[in-house]
């Protein structure tokens, strides 16, 4: 069984410092966990490593120097290289350690890690977040776990200073799982608070009025209460990227399809978040669909550089 992490006595790894995980990481540093670090791009860790984090030169490396790492990356692809990779993390992590993955990925990727973590004695949890650059900030995430319950309690301490909502979903890949029903609600959602926002605009409303009239009803959502100001702003600057986004909708339909399952409004969502990527914002924020709706009611606002 895995010892419950201890600020000052647990080793914590961390690999991927993007938008989300780097403030996820620095909760971590701050709450007294010794930090090892590992991103494709270092300049992207400088503020952590001027905290007292330390740089290792491949995920490998930081395997080495951890009890528990955690990877907070883009996509399956590169998960599955900086963990099952030969320079990956379960190449050197040693027996008794705990392997804890933040992307939002595939459930079957989960399990497959799990498998093979089992091999080598080290334990494995699938734990997708929602909340954004907001909740990653603010440490206010909902943070959804799949895995051995045991293992789920050692990582317990190091969640609650990430995040808000916590719950152990079930085995291995059930985090995943619950990951694609939040972004099943979020994607349709986006849909809705865009044309809302088109809708007031031609009406000849102000928006932000209409946002504290709506957002604290029934039709209340973190999306427009949080993104609908940001719409407004024109600020597109991503708290999660569209170019993801369309990724964890890729998979949910995948998964939907070989469930028997149809779903019409996530496949709509996909297919308008597609449009926004086609018009080269790609690397903005879900509430750049906004663009792409204005596009198709000819409506020409001032739009974002790409």
């Amino acid at each position: 069984m895995q010892s419950r992490a201890t600020p000052g006595t647990t080793k914590v790894g961390w690999i991927g410092t993007g938008v989300m995980g780097k403030s996820m990481a620095g909760h971590l540093l701050a709450a007294g966990y010794e930090l090892t670090l590992f991103s494709r791009t270092k300049e992207k860790s400088r503020d952590l490593l001027d905290r007292g984090a330390r740089w290792a030169g491949t995920p490998k490396e930081v395997a080495i120097a951890s009890d528990i790492i955690f990877t907070m990356v883009g996509y399956p692809s590169d998960l599955r290289e900086v963990t099952l990779g030969p320079q990956g993390t379960l190449a050197s992590a040693k027996p008794g350690s705990i392997l804890v993955d933040m992307t939002t990925s595939e459930p079957s990727l989960a399990v497959e890690i799990a498998q093979e973590a089992a091999k080598k004695g080290v334990g494995s949890i699938d734990a997708p977040v929602s909340g954004g650059d907001i909740g990653a900030r603010n440490a206010a995430l909902s943070i959804m776990i799949g895995g051995n319950v045991d293992v789920v309690e050692a990582v317990m301490p190091c969640f609650e200073v990430m995040g808000k909502t916590i719950k152990h979903q079930g085995p291995a890949g059930a985090g995943q799982h619950t990951k694609m029903v939040n972004q099943l609600l979020i994607g349709p959602m986006m849909i809705a608070v865009c044309e809302a926002l088109l809708y007031a605009q031609k009406a000849g409303l102000d928006p932000l009025k209409v946002i504290e009239s709506v957002g604290s009803g029934a039709a209340g959502s973190w999306s427009i209460n949080n993104l609908g100001p940001r719409i407004i702003k024109r600020d597109f600057e991503p708290g999660f990227y569209v170019e993801h986004f369309i990724k964890d909708m890729g998979i949910a339909l995948a998964e939907a399809k070989r469930m028997g399952l149809a779903l019409p409004g996530l496949g709509m969502a996909e297919q308008l978040y597609l449009a926004v990527q086609a018009q080269g914002f790609g690397r903005k924020g879900t509430q750049a669909l906004m663009l792409a709706l204005e596009q198709l009611s000819g409506i020409h606002s001032h739009s974002p550089s790409s």
